[in-house]
């Protein structure tokens, strides 16, 4: 899938370059990273939920994940700080350009009643994030072998400074914004 990285390179930046008038290469917005989050608050009880949450993180992504722990007590929640919660995947590189092109080709298009991704979920410096109410969107993952469905959050980092910069980056990259 080194095909994306080169399309960001032959296409993308040359046509973010011309349209925000960057006097230099480096000045050119880029994907820096992409988070991949899943919290289960029910893992406080049964640890046995993380292993199953890791295997799939790591079926969907093609790295291993790691597990989150609570940073703070909550007594309405019955959590205490330490007490394992989630876990969470960083993709960097080739693997996060694959994800990508996964996420917004094969992945995006299977949710019922797609209609784009909200193009305001823009944290004002750049950064994108998007929640997915299930799993079994991925094609990775199989329906029987699933034992509860899952959310999960999907953070793109963007070295872009404004939200209008990330927007046209992500829309050149591919990504499946809702009409307005």
């Amino acid at each position: 899938m080194a095909v994306l990285k080169e399309y960001y390179v032959n296409e993308v930046a040359p046509a973010l370059m011309k349209q925000f008038a960057y006097k230099n290469v480096m000045q050119i917005p880029k994907i820096d990273k992409v988070v991949i989050n899943v919290g289960c608050g029910e893992a406080k009880e049964n640890s046995k939920l993380l292993d199953n949450i890791l295997g799939e993180l790591a079926l969907i992504t093609g790295q291993k994940g790691v597990i989150t722990s609570a940073k703070k007590s909550v007594s309405n929640f019955k959590l205490r700080a330490g007490s394992k919660i989630g876990a969470k995947v960083t993709l960097r590189g080739e693997r996060m350009y694959q994800f990508l092109y996964k996420f917004f080709n094969l992945a995006l298009p299977r949710v019922r009643d797609f209609k784009g991704i909200n193009p305001n979920s823009f944290d004002g410096r750049g950064n994108y994030s998007v929640g997915i109410k299930e799993q079994l969107i991925f094609p990775e993952i199989e329906y029987d072998k699933v034992d509860k469905i899952r959310g999960m959050d999907i953070c793109i980092v963007t070295t872009a400074n404004t939200d209008e910069e990330a927007r046209e980056l992500l829309r050149l990259m591919g990504a499946p914004f809702a009409k307005q």
